[in-house]
């Protein structure tokens, strides 16, 4: 069998299914014909030798007489012969208008060329019946030669989700955290393509204390343009915090993870909205084909308005959507369910003309667990609401990643509401820690000697800064004043970022509430409550 590796995407596509197909079963050999004639080809020989694959050049594929062309791209040119082509979509359906590489005309993706067509060789799958009858429509000579396989991705998915808690860990989601994925297909039409802006955008109008902002990115716009343009492009979201998803793998699990998906007309928001995910379409480009599954959820998802409160838009979207929203919609994509991998093993050792194999049909199984994608955040801006008076005082804390802040709306201070910037003491930008109000030992101390010591020399290098915080190994926070104070904040609840109960004491310290024997309740957005109380210590640290 040969495989054609043209583009990432399809390449993916195969080896993400193939395995489990060919099993154990030593009858058949497998190469992987690399076709570089694509504009997103870079990036297929390095996934191919990553994963160990045998490869050869394209063109040497004339000279051979393979049983079988397997691939997920059909815009290949296969030599002539007799050997049939299994071509598998590598996303859902006949969806998207791609320009054609071979003139100037828009062409139908996933649609191999007419000389395939005709010659009958053929043989293309699909996941839906609708997908067949579009396929008619306007390629006749197709008849006959489609194979109704299901979607061994959309499968996985299904099967994937009882782990989606170990999925949010491995990406780093608390419980007390929403996360915001955001998925674009390629293209000028695609959501990034028109919006490049809007990650930052959620990262600095959904507080990081209660969601968290992931992206999902084609293939093909890391083909075309390269991971260093497209992390130079994001350079403010990924330094608050953006869980960027590597181009392949890894954007499954995070789909399941997710609770709001924002996207497209690509495929990744068909697989979201149908395996249950609160949607909102953050673009929705004229390439997409009318009629299809795509189509149907254009018509039934709410529309991202870009001028909005986008925090207000998210919290409608998870507050109105019922697990059930968009099941006509999967049903219209996906036949078959659960039967995929099943299906095409079948349909694959019926064009080798080899008896399939006796083991039990394979069956989708759960995806492996990610690599945390994403850097820490080290600087943040601060806006805290105190409320109420000593005797029963709130403060409630909302904190944006420091880089994206230029995104937000922050309000000037007032007598109840105040904004300032905090920075990890593992802050790079020295600009930014030379200005910051409030400093944040990122590491617990061992000892409160050690954090004393620790908030002594942070205020002497730091004289701009009216507060320094450090957690205490075994609870609690020392927080150090400019006057040489020393609060003690002990909090109730697992508050495990010191910046916390720093914000708390900041708050304090600006309305003028007293700093010892005060219990606050800390607000952390709209999500959750801790009880914390604040003690005043002796400054100085112990003699060493």
């Amino acid at each position: 069998m040969v495989v054609a590796a043209r583009t990432v995407t399809s390449t993916v596509r195969v080896l993400e299914s193939l395995p489990a197909l060919l099993r154990d079963d030593p009858r058949v050999s497998v190469v992987f014909a690399h076709d570089p004639t694509s504009a997103f080809n870079s990036g297929v020989l390095e996934l191919l030798h990553s994963a160990g694959c045998r490869v050869m050049p394209w063109e040497q594929l004339a000279r051979i007489t393979p049983d079988l062309i397997l691939s997920a791209s059909e815009n290949i040119d296969v030599p002539e012969g007799d050997c049939p082509v299994l071509v598998l979509p590598h996303g859902v359906g006949f969806q998207k208008f791609v320009p054609d590489s071979r003139g100037p005309q828009d062409r139908l993706s996933g649609v191999v060329p007419n000389a395939l067509l005709e010659s009958g060789r053929a043989w293309l799958a699909v996941s839906h019946p609708a997908q067949e009858e579009q396929l008619l429509a306007s390629y006749p000579k197709a008849a006959g030669h489609t194979l109704l396989v299901g979607d061994p991705c959309f499968d996985e998915l299904v099967a994937s989700r009882p782990h989606r808690n170990a999925y949010r860990e491995a990406l780093g989601v608390t419980e007390e955290q929403r996360l915001v994925m955001v998925s674009s297909t390629w293209g000028p039409t695609s959501l990034l393509g028109s919006r490049p802006d809007l990650v930052a955008h959620l990262l600095a109008q959904l507080p990081c204390d209660e969601y968290r902002v992931g992206a999902i990115i084609h293939p093909n716009v890391w083909s075309a343009h390269g991971a260093w343009q497209i992390h130079t492009l994001q350079t403010a979201a990924l330094d608050a915090g953006l869980l960027l998803m590597p181009a392949v793998h890894a954007w499954r699990p995070a789909l399941v993870a997710a609770d709001v998906l924002c996207g497209d007309h690509g495929s990744v928001t068909l697989y979201g909205a149908s395996v249950g995910l609160p949607v909102l379409l953050g673009a929705f480009g004229a390439d997409a084909v009318a009629g299809t599954a795509i189509d149907d959820l254009a018509s039934v998802a709410p529309r991202l308005d870009p001028r909005g409160s986008l925090r207000r838009q998210v919290e409608d979207v998870v507050r109105e959507h019922t697990p059930q929203r968009y099941a006509a919609v999967a049903h219209r994509a996906f036949a078959e369910p659960g039967q995929a991998l099943a299906r095409l093993r079948t349909a694959l050792y019926h064009l080798l003309k080899l008896p399939e194999p006796s083991a039990a049909a394979p069956s989708a199984r759960a995806l492996p667990v990610p690599d945390p994608p994403a850097a820490s955040v080290d600087s943040w801006q601060v806006t805290t609401d105190v409320t109420g008076t000593s005797e029963g005082l709130t403060v409630t804390v909302r904190r944006v990643p420091a880089a994206v802040a230029g995104h937000s709306a922050a309000g000037r201070d007032s007598s109840a509401s105040y904004t300032h910037l905090a920075c990890a003491d593992d802050e790079r930008d020295r600009r930014l820690t030379e200005s910051a109000s409030v400093l944040v030992r990122r590491h617990p101390a061992p000892t409160a000697v050690g954090a004393l010591h620790w908030i002594r020399d942070t205020l002497t290098q730091l004289p701009g800064s009216l507060l320094a915080a450090s957690a205490v190994r075994g609870g609690g926070t020392l927080v150090g004043l400019r006057d040489g104070r020393v609060v003690e904040a002990a909090a109730t609840g697992p508050v495990r970022d010191p910046g916390l109960p720093a914000a708390v004491v900041y708050a304090c310290l600006r309305a003028g509430h007293p700093l010892h024997g005060t219990h606050v309740t800390l607000r952390i957005g709209d999500t959750r409550d801790e009880d914390v109380v604040l003690r005043l210590r002796p400054a100085a640290p112990p003699t060493r």
